[in-house]
């Protein structure tokens, strides 16, 4: 019986439970070249998991375009400090 099923329905969310787990690590280049390969696999073949992978591509590069922007230098002192503030707080407590 193959793992890879691509009806919807209860087979498909166990079959490919492992895999879904895997997308994120996959996408952030954290798999050795076997698990790569084996999801890319899966990927090819199994099309509810690729949407959930597109979607998962998009949302990280919004994300990441999104946090590319600095914040001014005078938020950046202002968070340092409130940082520095409660750090104190917290070791004379």
């Amino acid at each position: 019986m193959s793992q890879h099923v691509h009806a919807h329905g209860p087979a498909e969310s166990e079959g490919c439970a492992d895999y879904l787990e895997r997308i994120v690590y996959f996408l952030d280049n954290e798999l050795d070249e076997a698990d790569c390969s084996a999801v890319q696999a899966h990927l090819d073949e199994c099309g509810p998991c690729l949407e959930k992978y597109d979607l998962q591509r998009t949302v990280k590069t919004v994300v990441a375009r999104s946090c590319s922007e600095a914040a001014p230098e005078a938020l950046r002192a202002r968070v340092l400090l409130q940082i520095r503030e409660v750090q104190v707080r917290i070791t004379e407590g």
